[in-house]
């Protein structure tokens, strides 16, 4: 006699999508940490501040990025290739990457190239009010940004929930 109510096993498509959904965490960690911790110092007062970011002691945070970004997005193509079969899976995993990678789009216009200008704000004509309010959109409109993020994890969530493949019969 089997035990019918045992869990099941988890099959490789299952621990792909776990691997995403601990990478995505990562991500919203370090977005949380960063919008937390780091920001509010950083962009208090340029172009005084940019020594947060410059000289030999500055803080490196891109290293983080450039290491999960690949990773995640990896996860997320390997995730969607193996779970193709389960048309909820599918989708809801499609609607998280599709999230992602417009978040990523918006980054590289415009949050990234305002990162350089801040880290650079020292050798500008720019006046300290103009990179106060600066660096305070900037903030204002990445705590939109990380919104978004945390928003776009709960379809990958959901996608656990659902069945790993169709059966055929």
């Amino acid at each position: 006699m089997t035990d019918d109510s045992a869990a099941p096993s988890l099959r490789f498509p299952d621990i792909l999508l776990i691997l995403s959904i601990l990478l995505w965490g990562t991500l919203l960690g370090g977005i949380t940490y960063s919008h937390l911790v780091y920001f509010p110092p950083y962009l208090s007062a340029l172009p005084a501040s940019a020594v947060v970011v410059t000289g030999p002691y500055g803080l490196h945070e891109g290293r983080f990025w450039m290491t999960i970004h690949p990773l995640l997005i990896l996860s997320l193509i390997v995730t969607l290739v193996l779970n193709w079969r389960s048309p909820s899976r599918r989708k809801l995993i499609w609607i998280s990457s599709a999230i992602y990678v417009l978040v990523l789009v918006v980054t590289q216009i415009y949050f990234l190239p305002e990162l350089f200008a801040f880290q650079r704000s020292a050798g500008s004509s720019v006046t300290p009010a103009e990179w106060f309010a600066r660096g305070q959109r900037w903030q204002r409109l990445s705590w939109i940004r990380g919104a978004v993020c945390y928003a776009s994890f709960v379809p990958l969530l959901l996608a656990l929930r659902e069945p790993g493949r169709v059966r055929r019969e």
